[in-house]
């Protein structure tokens, strides 16, 4: 809810709000659920949000088109949690994440249209096709991860390589909650906690895994306390401003040498879990509708920023028009370009091509030559 907002000129230059409280566990204060909001900001958050939706809309068109073929996960419902962590981040951090990982894609520096081609298999793919919708990467992010949960324990060897090297980052590792029952994770939250590794652990809750609910899955679904001997926090992944609070919190928490974090944001997927999930046979309609009508993260983004007054109904629809007009170009090029020739299907599987000088064919005495097309990313 809006507290109060600073005026000039007859419009906002920022105004403060009050989040939902903070959910806390082993942790005697947490982060303040009063927050403020620039216009600057609140612009670009909208901006974020507006542009993930507009991309994973056109990518469950070229989906059912049949031009993007194989896993199409969408993270259509979960832009505050991706938008309000990226806002929070600093230069030296770094991010990985599952396979509903399009947006994140995008937020770490990749244009929409090197996301879609990637999608589509073309050649101006960020990972030049080969990758797909669930292996995207970028400088300080780590993809787009298949194997569910698997991302995590690489994630605290990231954090791990940042204290290593002094660096001063941390690492957001992310999972779903139909990942947080995997043994692997706590296994890692105790050799984070051993070694006070800079990571946060991300929980991304949209109440449902695969297939099933949150209750039918977990014996607790308190995820945030989950970690036991590490700190959890609770958070409304619905508001994008909580998000970014409660990530300022984690990264401060542990850049100071105070181990691992965990957060819990709670939040919901529109889609199924993946374009071959209708996503209705495990919940009803009338609970996706609702839940868009009354917690959807940009419509609540667009009432604060105009109940405040830090800008205008025409601002932000000129900023919904550019955005679905570099969509729409960025679609047409992603189908209308090439895919790359067999030959480059096995360059840069490593990045030293000495490692390994040739790859096994699908025929026995025909194995292909491995090279060095392009730079490793992160490397």
């Amino acid at each position: 809810k809006p507290l109060s907002s600073q005026q000039q000129n007859g419009f906002a230059s920022e105004a403060t709000f009050e989040t939902r409280a903070f959910k806390l566990h082993n942790l005697e204060e947490g982060p303040s659920t009063k927050v403020t909001l620039t216009k600057e900001d609140a612009l670009k958050y909208y901006g974020q949000m507006y542009m993930i939706r507009r991309m994973e809309t056109a990518a469950g068109n070229l989906y059912k088109e049949k031009v993007i073929r194989g896993f199409c996960h969408l993270y259509s419902g979960q832009e505050a949690c991706a938008v309000g962590m990226r806002a929070a981040m600093r230069p030296e951090d770094s991010c990985i994440t599952a396979y509903r990982c399009h947006g994140w894609t995008y937020l770490m520096g990749v244009s929409p249209q090197a996301v879609l081609s990637e999608l589509t298999g073309r050649s101006s793919g960020c990972a030049r096709g080969k990758g797909g919708s669930m292996h995207m990467y970028g400088k300080n992010f780590y993809g787009g991860n298949g194997i569910v949960g698997a991302q995590v324990p690489l994630g605290v060897g990231i954090g791990f390589a940042a204290k290593y090297n002094g660096t001063k980052g941390a690492c957001i590792a992310l999972y779903g909650d139909g990942a947080a029952n995997q043994g692997q994770l706590f296994e890692v939250y105790n050799m984070a906690k051993l070694w006070n590794t800079p990571c946060i652990f991300v929980c991304e809750n949209n109440g449902y895994g695969m297939g099933t609910s949150v209750e039918r899955a977990s014996a607790n679904t308190n995820y945030y306390t989950r970690g036991d001997f590490v700190p959890g926090i609770w958070v409304d992944g619905m508001d994008v401003l909580a998000v970014r609070e409660a990530t300022r919190f984690a990264l401060e928490h542990t850049s100071s040498g105070k181990g691992p974090i965990l957060m819990e944001t709670a939040t919901y997927r529109y889609s199924g879990h993946s374009m071959s999930d209708p996503g209705t046979s495990y919940r009803s309609r009338d609970e996706i509708a609702e839940v868009r009508q009354t917690r959807d993260p940009i419509t609540s983004l667009r009432e604060k920023i105009l109940t405040t007054e830090l800008a205008s109904v025409e601002e932000l629809k000129e900023i919904e028009g550019k955005i679905r007009g570099e969509v729409d170009t960025a679609t047409k090029l992603a189908k209308a370009d090439k895919e790359i020739s067999v030959e480059e299907l096995t360059t840069d599987i490593y990045a030293n091509p000495q490692n390994l000088a040739t790859v096994r064919n699908t025929l026995p005495h025909a194995e292909l030559t491995h090279k060095r097309l392009g730079q490793a990313v992160n490397m």
